[in-house]
């Protein structure tokens, strides 16, 4: 894995707003309305789609040359550029919701005494896996 990876973006200028796609990675899409939220989102989308190949053992393809893209007249081809410690540290820390279910009279206990069933599972779930810090 590396640490950063720079892809081109299509940007695809319409009355409407702009559409964002990486020729390099068809389903890598975005869409903005104004060209500075644009660049903003397409870092963010392309650094999620390059965690969820990491995350999926996919290859990641090298990006196609510059002077190899065609462009029509209301696109721009922007090079994008991603660190990939943050993003992986952001989705390996983002909490998970979980349902689970309890006897009513834990439940009813457990609010009485406000518990926060968040913390409380936290820990509990750190002590039966012997986990002292975040992996």
């Amino acid at each position: 894995m590396k640490n950063t990876y720079t892809f081109p973006a299509i940007f695809h200028y319409a009355n409407d707003g702009i559409s964002i796609s990486f020729p390099d990675l068809p389903g890598c899409l975005s869409y903005s309305e104004s060209t500075e939220e644009a660049l903003k989102d397409a870092e963010e989308v392309l650094g999620l789609y390059l965690y969820n190949m990491e995350d999926e053992n996919e290859s990641i393809p090298e990006p196609i040359p510059l002077d190899k893209i065609q462009c029509e007249s209301n696109q721009k081809t922007v090079l994008i550029k991603v660190w990939m410690p943050i993003i992986r540290n952001e989705m390996e820390t983002a909490s998970v919701k979980k349902t689970l279910t309890i006897p009513a009279w834990l439940n009813k206990l457990a609010e009485e005494k406000q518990v926060n069933y968040s913390q409380i599972l936290q820990a509990a779930l750190k002590d039966y896996l012997g986990v002292r810090e975040h992996i």
